[in-house]
């Protein structure tokens, strides 16, 4: 969320809300603190003043903070200050979603079909922002197997998932075999995605 500081107080500029703000003609005040288009501080205007200055810049005069005194405007396009809400919403949101810890499970044996399968798997859970819990499962003569070959085991399955990740809870032993945590890590997947996509194609 974006803040100015106006003489020692501070104004969210960005509000993350949903109802509709004011603009223009709309606005009752009749003083108005108004932020410009480059983001400087105007002072406190009268209303007529801060509309002419929009009209001036060709641009509107939207109503941010009405419950501040004075309330806060700023000078901008209308259609870009929507839509500048609108991401940060929707980042509002991803953040609240629920996150669960998914567990997928390989065994010594498993196939390299059946691995990538279960890898494409881990990577779509990730990217929706759940853990992923990954277990190799040990049983009979496989619970006498070199710890350090069953560790490596379970790192060639995870280095199969499709998507950025950073490990949460490293790789230990656990009731069924062994077992580690992983998480997604977004930046390192858009940096990954911004590098697939400048690769030319053939």
């Amino acid at each position: 969320m974006r803040r100015c500081l106006f003489f020692g107080t501070v104004i969210e500029t960005f509000p993350v809300a949903t109802e509709r703000l004011l603009i223009n003609n709309e606005i009752r005040a009749r003083e108005l603190r108004v932020i410009g288009a480059q983001g400087e501080n105007l002072g406190v205007i009268s209303l007529d003043g801060a509309l002419d200055a929009a009209k001036t810049a060709g641009m509107d005069l939207i109503e941010i903070s009405p419950s501040a005194t004075p309330p806060v405007a700023k000078i901008m396009d209308y259609g870009k200050f929507e839509y500048e809400r609108s991401k940060k919403e929707k980042v509002a949101k991803a953040k609240v979603k629920i996150s669960e810890t998914k567990e997928v499970q390989i065994k010594v044996g498993t196939g390299e079909n059946d691995m990538m399968l279960k890898a494409k798997k881990a990577a779509d859970w990730l990217a929706e922002g759940h853990r992923v819990r990954a277990e190799l499962f040990l049983k009979g003569r496989y619970k006498g197997m070199d710890e350090k070959f069953l560790k490596e085991r379970l790192e060639k399955f995870l280095v199969r998932i499709p998507y950025a990740y950073k490990v949460a809870e490293p790789i230990a032993k656990s009731p069924k075999g062994f077992a580690g945590v992983i998480e997604r890590d977004l930046v390192a997947q858009q940096k990954r995605e911004k590098e697939t996509a400048a690769k030319p194609t053939t």
